[in-house]
């Protein structure tokens, strides 16, 4: 995957109108499947031919797009009389429910991975794509998982996050005696945009706000903010830094840039740090719809709760996540899919060849276009999307904006990252430090010792899945 990164890069050169990004449930490492003994099935590319009594089960990753789904399903049993089952993992839990559904008779016929790392966890479950329309529509095999000449996944969203802000309250700000800066223009680099933060947080009152943050809640459905999405940035940069996609011992040499970012959320917020561990992702959704905050850090997968919530397209912007990394003048948004479309290839011929006609009508019908685009806001790689079928709003409009300024956008490198237990490790020093029963030591730790062993964890219970 060395190459997905510039291949997510030169797509989005290639067509602004297309190129900022939607949807999100947050993130599972990799553990074990039940069957994880059980060997390879065929992943031939010769489709089945033949779907008649075939079904779809889709085992979606999205809680947000959840209702869209079913109601997308229904729609295409209507047309088409095929079986589409929808079911839902709750947040933070996809890869313990794919799991459990794996092992079932009536296991998922589509199911997701979040790139390489997880797809060495499921290889032995995907079929072969390379004769789907969902594979030969991509604009690029960048957008693919290709292992061994075998197309196992294929991306079917591209996202972004940020800080996102709210235009209102941070134009009133602007007018403020002695504000830092007086336009959105100016915040360039971390050091302006504390500046900026800090002094939000000592006018509140004025502004009538509760903190220039949202609350940033460490309870399952929050804390992949942070853990893993605002961890990103120092990867990044050390990957940057040293010119590599992945490693097997990560050197934390940006992990000081974390803490700065980190403390400047926990300090400036809606709520006291001691109070984390029980604030949620819809507390802090909440406390930004209603304007009791300037800030809130998340991607563009929340631009419809904001919508729902009262706020206007007029109403919302969004910064990049500047840690203090070098040239981040030229930083833009973070960019990539962790959302990868995988068929199982232990399916009945008849359901594989359902779930392919399914996958195949959702990317060229009006009905599944307009779904994906128009409905769950979704930017895909597809070609068949081109055609007027263009997400468009203001989240997607401000990635656009950074596009087109020339700013470099930040890659994901979640699928690099070595298990979820990391990640809960990271997550839970983050909470023990900012509640001050730990110190940033312990973060640290989990961050850089954590990474190697589950690195060589996960790495050797790969390696024993292949031999059996």
């Amino acid at each position: 995957m060395k190459n997905l990164k510039k291949g997510i890069a030169l797509a989005m050169a290639a067509s602004l109108s297309v190129c900022a990004f939607a949807g999100c449930q947050k993130d599972e490492g990799t553990s074990t499947p039940a069957n994880s003994t059980t060997p390879g099935g065929d992943t031939t590319s010769a489709a089945p031919a033949d779907a008649t009594g075939g079904k779809v089960y889709y085992l979606n990753f999205k809680p947000e797009q959840a209702e869209l789904w079913t109601k997308l399903a229904a729609t295409y049993t209507e047309q088409t009389g095929v079986e589409v089952k929808v079911d839902t993992a709750a947040s933070g839990t996809y890869e313990s429910t794919l799991k459990a559904e794996m092992a079932k008779t009536e296991a998922p016929t589509l199911f997701q991975v979040n790139g390489p790392v997880e797809l060495a966890t499921w290889t032995d479950y995907c079929y072969d794509l390379k004769d789907t329309s969902i594979y030969k529509e991509l604009k690029s095999d960048d957008f693919a998982l290709i292992d061994n000449g075998a197309v196992k996944g294929v991306a079917y969203v591209i996202e972004t996050y940020g800080i996102i802000y709210n235009k209102a309250l941070l134009n009133q700000y602007f007018e403020t005696d002695g504000a830092v800066v007086k336009s959105v223009d100016e915040i360039t680099s971390f050091d302006t945009f504390k500046a900026v933060v800090e002094d939000i947080q000592a006018k509140k009152a004025d502004l009538g706000i509760e903190g220039a943050f949202t609350s940033s809640g460490m309870d399952s459905s929050s804390d992949w903010r942070f853990k893993t999405h605002l961890a990103n940035l120092p990867i990044y940069y050390e990957y940057k830094a040293d010119g590599i996609d992945s490693t097997s011992a990560i050197k934390g040499t940006y992990l000081d840039n974390y803490k700065a970012i980190w403390d400047l959320y926990i300090n400036n917020g809606t709520c006291e740090p001691t109070m984390l561990s029980s604030k949620t992702g819809d507390d802090a959704a909440s406390e930004f719809a209603l304007g009791e905050a300037v800030f809130y850090q998340n991607g563009t997968w929340a631009y419809n709760d904001c919508i729902s919530e009262g706020l206007k397209d007029e109403d919302l912007g969004m910064l990049p996540i500047f840690i203090g990394g070098e040239g981040e003048e030229n930083q833009g948004l973070c960019t990539g899919s962790e959302n990868y479309w995988c068929i199982n290839n232990k399916a009945s011929e008849a359901d594989i060849q359902a779930t392919i006609n399914f996958l195949d009508w959702v990317i060229t019908s009006d009905e599944g276009r307009g779904c994906l685009a128009n409905d769950m806001g979704f930017v895909t790689p597809f070609k068949t999307f081109d055609d007027g079928f263009q997400a468009e709003n203001a989240l997607i409009k401000a990635s656009n904006e950074y596009i087109a300024a020339g700013k470099t956008a930040v890659s994901w490198n979640f699928s690099t990252i070595p298990s979820e237990k990391w990640k809960d490790g990271v997550g839970n020093a983050l909470l023990e430090y900012a509640q001050g029963t730990g110190d940033w030591d312990a973060v640290v730790t989990a961050f850089v010792d954590g990474w190697k062993t589950e690195y060589d964890l996960t790495h050797s219970e790969t390696a024993d899945a292949a031999a059996e």
